[in-house]
């Protein structure tokens, strides 16, 4: 038999999608059910039901509560051998086109957009390339756009830049005013943000590269093989799809349909 909490939290899946249109229906059980727990303390709700009716009745709570179902935590040139790769093995590839389009879905607080927009300035590329940067957070969407990150947390990625390949000195691209980073407005020049689920929307331009790292694993199989349709159609010809350390096209229905061009960081391309 099922247990009432277990309902309780399907109702409340179900409810934010028909109110509000965000689908988490075919995200990981465990994951969701742990971050639904953490948000009942933090929104002083007694039981799942209670936070149901209040996300149903108030739009700010629902806002509150998605902070907690999207988890936005992210880290620049995170996993720098993944970016040393990207320079290597991607690059020369991209140098071959005459314009580039990149997607980073679930682009999260951006800073995996800054990483990647430093790596393309360094390797030439920023300049005839776009950007779009998606996420179903509008809160980390927003600080995404800002570029505005604690001193203290740069600081600590100065050693992740420099071990992915990085060329400069990384404070060279932001300067610091009272405790924050602020990065060089003209990384994000050709950057477009955007809100996209990948759980609902559909394809919106063709690309050369996407990035989509440390998101999958809050899937399920059947949402993890939608989302890899999505980028098998958004990516041109030959084009390259790179993952989180802990994600694969492995057993996926779209397995073979790519081929991995450095397997141990997760970087495929489109056969």
């Amino acid at each position: 038999m099922e247990r009432s909490s277990d309902i309780e939290l399907r109702l409340l899946i179900e409810a934010i999608y028909l109110k509000y249109s965000y689908d988490f229906r075919d995200y990981s059980g465990a994951s969701i059910k742990r971050r639904v727990q953490h948000a009942l303390t933090q929104l002083d709700c007694a039981t799942i039901s209670a936070l149901q009716e209040r996300v149903l009745h108030d739009p700010a709570a629902f806002l509150q509560l998605l902070q907690f179902l999207t988890i936005p935590v992210s880290e620049m040139f995170r996993d720098p051998s993944h970016f040393l790769e990207i320079r290597r093995e991607v690059v020369p590839l991209l140098r071959t086109y005459p314009s580039i389009k990149i997607w980073i879905a679930g682009c999260s607080t951006g800073e995996e957009v800054y990483s990647m927009a430093i790596l393309l300035r360094e390797e030439g590329l920023l300049e005839r390339t776009i950007i779009y940067a998606t996420d179903i957070n509008p809160h980390s969407l927003e600080k995404a756009k800002q570029g505005i990150f604690t001193l203290d947390s740069v600081r600590s990625y100065a050693g992740n830049y420099l071990a992915s390949g990085g060329k400069r000195d990384l404070a060279e691209y932001y300067h610091s005013a009272y405790g924050y980073a602020i990065f060089d407005k003209t990384l994000r020049e050709n950057v477009t943000f955007a809100d996209h689920s990948l759980a609902t929307d559909s394809v919106f331009s063709e690309t050369q590269l996407i990035s989509c790292r440390n998101v999958l694993i809050y899937f399920n199989k059947k949402l993890q093989d939608r989302a890899f349709g999505l980028f098998h159609e958004s990516l041109c010809h030959r084009g390259f799809l790179v993952l989180g350390s802990k994600e694969t096209l492995d057993f996926s229905s779209y397995g073979k349909r790519f081929e991995a061009l450095v397997k141990q960081e997760r970087i495929y391309r489109k056969s």
